[in-house]
């Protein structure tokens, strides 16, 4: 199909013969001598007008301070222009949408989204008990698509509401033959290379602190003790909250009871190991003289404690243009498959290294 021209006249003067106020598309079609639909399809950037057409109409628009009618157009489309960004709290009912994994993901996330065009609408959904919070969200008519910020303990609550709704797209982990369509780190193998590292760098006591419930950190720990028992490493797991309210006490409470014979900690995420030097600061213990530590994500934050922070690397920014692109497909009615990502180890002061 060739590229529409517009017809009639290229002179951007506009003195095609309109004279008055410029408020719809037909009175912008007057002014440059071309069909409304061209102008619609100018305004929208498509490509089946040609550039030099485009741009004349678009400069008109901007002269004459024409803004369409943005919802008229998305009521003709059944579009609203907004992507629900939703962070499910089944795991962790206390934990904070401040968290900073959650603010540094929802930021590529947002970045993302508003240069495709899209609007976003924040949701922390707590189930409170049924299985129909998603439901609720994907069938209010409020949003084009749903984007999840991890699956907590709901996998089959969204596999279900993925039967029928298709543009869904989860940041977490992917298991065979899943419905939904989720972009993650490999959880079982960045927990691996976490305790693999430790034991290589002489931890010989290790433990793995963080709150199992959710299948990400489940699939951590999961890595980390395949790899400690393979080793002949003992390796024991300590339960610690995911909201920042309760973490400082338990790993405190952990640090208290804990053998003296520890001197490698796994921690399920930065946020929690940032707490563990922390806590071992306080009473004395050298980092990573005494005690090795290990975080997972690799945040911002991660290269500014002190010593910094070893920690397992999630392409965060990757993942979340990975997720937006995915969820556009899906809302063009086109297949998007499931992407598993690498982790890799970030050597920082907080291990002896291999």
């Amino acid at each position: 199909m060739g590229h529409e021209n517009g017809g009639g006249s290229n002179n951007s003067s506009g003195d095609s013969g309109a004279t008055g106020p410029v408020r719809t598309l037909a009175d912008l079609a007057r002014l440059a001598g071309v069909s409304t639909g061209t102008v619609s399809r100018a305004l929208a950037g498509k490509s089946l007008v040609n550039a030099e057409t485009r741009e004349r109409i678009q400069a008109l628009a901007r002269e004459h301070g024409f803004r369409p009618n943005q919802m008229a157009s998305k009521l003709r489309s059944k579009r609203t222009g907004v992507i629900g960004v939703v962070i499910p709290l089944g795991h962790e009912k206390r934990q904070h949408i401040s968290d900073p994994f959650f603010l540094t993901l929802l930021g590529w996330l947002a970045d993302e989204l508003t240069e495709s065009g899209y609007d976003v609408m924040l949701s922390r959904a707590i189930p409170d008990g049924t299985s129909d919070w998603l439901e609720r969200i994907t069938g209010s008519g409020m949003v084009d698509g749903v984007l999840l910020i991890g699956q907590s303990d709901q996998f089959e609550v969204i596999e279900a509401v993925a039967s029928h709704y298709r543009p869904l797209v989860a940041w977490g982990a992917y298991r065979e033959g899943q419905v939904h369509c989720a972009v993650g780190t490999d959880n079982i193998a960045g927990g691996r290379i976490a305790a693999e590292h430790l034991i290589a760098s002489g931890a010989r006591s290790l433990a793995f602190m963080g709150e199992t419930k959710g299948i990400e950190i489940n699939e951590r720990w999961r890595g980390a003790e395949a790899a400690a028992q393979e080793a002949g490493v003992p390796i024991m797991r300590i339960p610690i909250s995911l909201a920042s309210d309760d973490m400082a006490r338990q790993i405190a409470e952990a640090a208290q009871a804990a053998n003296r014979e520890l001197d490698g900690i796994i921690a399920a995420s930065d946020l929690i190991a940032m707490n563990v030097l922390r806590c071992l600061h306080e009473k004395g213990r050298a980092v990573p003289g005494d005690v090795q530590v290990i975080g997972f994500d690799d945040l911002p934050l991660a290269s500014m404690t002190m010593p910094p922070l070893t920690t397992i690397r999630q392409e965060i920014a990757g993942g979340a243009k990975a997720m937006v692109e995915k969820l556009k497909a899906l809302l063009e009615g086109n297949p998007a498959e499931s992407m598993k990502m690498a982790p890799r180890l970030v050597v920082r002061g907080t291990t002896k290294g291999a």
